[in-house]
């Protein structure tokens, strides 16, 4: 459970199955999938290309979970969002069997968000955009940011 190649329908074994996937497709690229905000804009070019490259969404159905949990991840590490099944109403409304829960309570669903990237492939559904207007993140105290300044230099 949670290795690349297998379905991984729980949450338990998403960050596990994240972790994968970026070891896997970062093993012969360059890409700077490193759990950063700013990383959510190779995601958008990662499923540009897989567009504009003719793949059908059922052939690129393992990249593009590996790039919705690694989008999850990002939530959970940089928003302070937790993984969760969704019960059988989420999982009806979103289409996916997991998603994150922010700090708020506010339930998103990354899944789903790279599959309407693949589908429309418009500005509107950019996941870097997605991140600069999430609702529900962790805010950082002034004290963790001035300290977090000064750890970095």
């Amino acid at each position: 459970m949670g290795k690349v190649g297998t379905w991984v329908p729980c949450a338990a074994g998403m960050s596990s199955y994240a972790a994968d996937f970026v070891a896997r497709v970062t093993a012969r690229n360059r890409l700077p999938l490193d759990y950063s905000e700013r990383s959510l804009r190779v995601v958008d070019f990662l499923v540009d290309g897989l567009r504009k490259g003719g793949a059908d969404r059922e052939r690129a159905r393992e990249t593009l979970f590996g790039l919705g949990s690694y989008v999850g991840e990002v939530l959970v590490r940089r928003a302070g969002a937790v993984w969760l099944e969704f019960d059988a109403d989420q999982r009806a409304y979103f289409g996916q069997p997991v998603g994150v829960r922010m700090p708020d309570g506010r339930v998103w669903n990354p899944l789903g968000k790279v599959l309407n990237r693949f589908a429309a492939g418009t500005p509107e559904e950019s996941l870097q955009t997605f991140w600069l207007l999430l609702h529900g993140r962790a805010r950082r105290t002034r004290r963790g940011d001035r300290h977090a300044r000064d750890s970095a230099g």
